[in-house]
């Protein structure tokens, strides 16, 4: 099983980026995904999560109607989609499912300054 994160870098406040996660090993489609993201000194914290099936999905409130989540299940790949970007979403960005236990990517940084 394998996640690897992509497409983090150093933007401006209100500036756009997008992270994408390549998955390996298991089944994608079959289950849901999530990203997540830690910042220094703070505990890690989940921003958004898209559904197997139907591709629902749900947000946290600090990143509602800036972040889409989606899905490729023919790529395998999850993307975040993250736009008008503010200071505070500076963080290290994770990939995450579950399947009897947690796996997770290697993570991306994604830095906001002006």
């Amino acid at each position: 099983v394998q996640l690897v994160e992509s497409g983090g870098g150093l933007v401006q406040p209100g500036g756009s980026l997008r992270l994408s996660c390549a998955a390996s090993g298991f089944t994608f489609s079959r289950y849901n995904m999530r990203w997540y993201r830690q910042a220094p000194g703070k505990e890690r914290e989940l921003v958004a999560t898209i559904t197997s099936v139907r591709g629902s999905t749900n947000y946290a409130d600090s990143v509602k109607g800036r972040f889409t989540i989606s899905r490729d299940n023919a790529k395998n790949t999850v993307y975040l989609q993250m736009n008008s970007l503010k200071p505070e979403d500076t963080a290290v960005y994770y990939c995450h499912f579950y399947n009897l236990r947690d796996y997770w990517g290697q993570g991306t940084q994604v830095t906001v300054s002006s």
